[in-house]
This record gives C-alpha cells, sequence and structure tokens, in this order.
C-alpha cells in the first residue's frame, strides 16, 4: 500500500470514527433512560418468561422476578432438556401465588422457537400489560415501576440491559456487540429502523393482540424488531439502571447466539454482513497494525465512553483492538447453513 492511498484511507477511518463521537454524543444527552420508580398497587402486568435450558439462569434471576410486584409471573419451559422445570417450580411454587410453570407445547412448521414460546405465554396471561423478558436478565428492584413509568407515555417499548461478561473473550464480544448500538446512530435514527431488544420487550395488551403478536411474526429471527416495524408507536429507551443480562458464558455460545442472528441483523445481505466486517477492522483494528496510534486511541476511547455511559465495566474497552478479529468467526458462522441454537435448528 503506497502512501498516498494510505493516507487517504485513514483518512476515511478517521472521518467514520467521528461521526461515531458524534452519534455517541448526541446518545449521552437525548437517549431516553428508565429510572427504578416502586410499583403501583395492583398493577395488572404480567411478566412473561421463555425458557429454554435456562436452569440456572432461572435459578438466579426468577426470584428478582417474583419481588417486582407483577400481577403474575409465567415461565414457559418450553421443551427443555435440563432441570428448567423442576427449578422454576422450585424457586417460584413456594409461596409465591403470582407464579405459573406452564409446559410449553411442540414447534409448530414454520415457526422460531422463542417467537411460538412467547406466544404461548401471550394467550395464558391475564395483565393489561405483557411484558417479555429472557430468563438471563436480572432485575433490579424497582425495575417494573420504571418500565410502567415508561409505558405511561408509549405502550410498546423495549428496553436495553446493563450487559455483564464471565471472561476475557466474551468480554471482547458481548459489549463491542451490544454496545455499538450506543454510538452507531443518534437515538431518531435508531428509532426510525425499529431497533429493539428482545431481552427487555413491555407492550399493553390490547395493542399486542392488535398487532397480531408474535403469531404475526412467527417466521423472524428478530422478532423483537419485526414486532416494532408493526406498531405505530414505539419507543427504545435505556434500561441499564433496572436490568443487567449476562447473554453467553462462553465465547462458543457468543459465536454460536450472534451468528444465528448476525445476517438478519445486516439485512439478510451477505454483501452488507462482509462489509460490516471490514468497516470494524477498518476503524478499530488496522489502525494499530499500520502505526496509526491517534486512531487506534479514538476508536478506543469512543468504546471506553460507550462502556462508561452504560454503566458496565470499563475493561473490556481494552479488548477494542482485537474484538474485529475475535467477530470473524461469528460473521463466518452467520453465512453458513446448519445453524442451531439450544439444540434446535434456528432455519
Amino acid at each position: 500500500m503506497d502512501l498516498p492511498l494510505t493516507f487517504d484511507f485513514f483518512f476515511g477511518v478517521l472521518l467514520f470514527l467521528l461521526l461515531r463521537w458524534l452519534a455517541l454524543l448526541y446518545n449521552l444527552l437525548s437517549f431516553p433512560r428508565l429510572k427504578p420508580l416502586p410499583t403501583p398497587q395492583g398493577a395488572s402486568v404480567s411478566l412473561l418468561v421463555p425458557a429454554r435450558n435456562e436452569a440456572e439462569n432461572l435459578r438466579q434471576n426468577l426470584p428478582r422476578l417474583l419481588r417486582q410486584g407483577a400481577l403474575e409471573v409465567l415461565v414457559l419451559d418450553d421443551l427443555s432438556e435440563d432441570e428448567t422445570a423442576r427449578v422454576a417450580e422450585e424457586v417460584g411454587g413456594k409461596n409465591h401465588p403470582s407464579f405459573r410453570l406452564i409446559p410449553g407445547k411442540p414447534l409448530p412448521k414454520n415457526w422460531k422457537g422463542k417467537n411460538w414460546a412467547c406466544w404461548q405465554l401471550a394467550k395464558e396471561a391475564k395483565g393489561e400489560i405483557l411484558v417479555f423478558t429472557d430468563a438471563d436478565v436480572a432485575w433490579e428492584d424497582g425495575a417494573l415501576g420504571g418500565i410502567l413509568a415508561g409505558l405511561r407515555k408509549w405502550p410498546f417499548l423495549s428496553a436495553l440491559p446493563r450487559q455483564e461478561v464471565a471472561n476475557p473473550l466474551t468480554a471482547a464480544v458481548v459489549p463491542f456487540v451490544m454496545g455499538g448500538l450506543f454510538s452507531f446512530l443518534p437515538h431518531p435514527y435508531l428509532q426510525r429502523l425499529r431497533v429493539a431488544n428482545g431481552q427487555v420487550l413491555a407492550i399493553r395488551r390490547d395493542l399486542y393482540f392488535a398487532l397480531g403478536g408474535h403469531e404475526a411474526v412467527k417466521g423472524e429471527i428478530l422478532e423483537d424488531v419485526a414486532l416494532a416495524r408493526k406498531a405505530p408507536t414505539y419507543r427504545l429507551v435505556l434500561g441499564t439502571a433496572l436490568f443487567r443480562a449476562r447473554m453467553y458464558p462462553t465465547y462458543r455460545e457468543a459465536v454460536e447466539g450472534f451468528g444465528k442472528n448476525f445476517l438478519d441483523i445486516h439485512l439478510k445481505n451477505p454483501a452488507i454482513l462482509l462489509g460490516s466486517a471490514f468497516y470494524h477492522l477498518a476503524l478499530y483494528t488496522l489502525p494499530w497494525l499500520f502505526g496509526r496510534l491517534d486512531l487506534g486511541l479514538l476508536g478506543l476511547g469512543e468504546r471506553l465512553l460507550v462502556q462508561v455511559a452504560l454503566g458496565e465495566a470499563w475493561w473490556p474497552s481494552l479488548f477494542t483492538p482485537l474484538a474485529p478479529v475475535l467477530l470473524l468467526p461469528i460473521y463466518l458462522r452467520a453465512l453458513l447453513p446448519g445453524k442451531k441454537w439450544k439444540g434446535r435448528p434456528t432455519m
């Protein structure tokens, strides 16, 4: 690579990094945030947890859900191969009349597993507000009150939790992917794209069924985005003060988990997917390899500020130069057939 071409390339890198910094600074000032609040007495809320092979997560997080003061907490055992049902009954079945364990039915043709589980939960729910939450999300005290305050403004919202990591490899990948949204585009553009997060999804019951619920998006991998795009009113909010999530305990699970979603995230277009891989390598890895420490530190600083802004540990940002390299197996997995998740095909 000759000097003029190198200069032009890294000038482009600088421009893209500056755009990310501008988006980040805008979102620091303007991204709507939920705050913990007491749950109003008599709140007609159903907390709905689809659970497949989630025994350990339920052991840790189900007690937090039961403390929220909801009308009911429903856990659907989606034909788990571990002790999900036993653990859920053990934790929730004692002195918690609001708790119900629902045995899941076999997956019908043309449905994705989570969508089918959520649809079964919604049909069993009695609350006027439905809150879908993953089993690996830990709810802080006051989380439900915070959601209800948000729903007084918007009838449908999803919240971004604070991400926790278990080891250096997942620390390099999970915050990079999940936190990258915060500096990718200003919040109004994320809204227009209907970016959503199915880890915490809250919607008024009447609107949910008017939209067709999960049945209307039964074949979608990104069911949260698909449902948000059907809604006339929707809001993406920061829930980092209310929720924390530990998505993937191991790097291998991160490759499988993100790998099943990445092609859909990139509009089901392999060219856009590969362009994303090059984009992240160019912004965060190549400056270090070509001695452009100024650009390397600019990218590292952006990711450090994202971590701090989201209330997450700062140290995963130190892996920023390595993260795009560790994402390469995920991009590859996204392009290959035969993807599975929790023992079930995703295609």
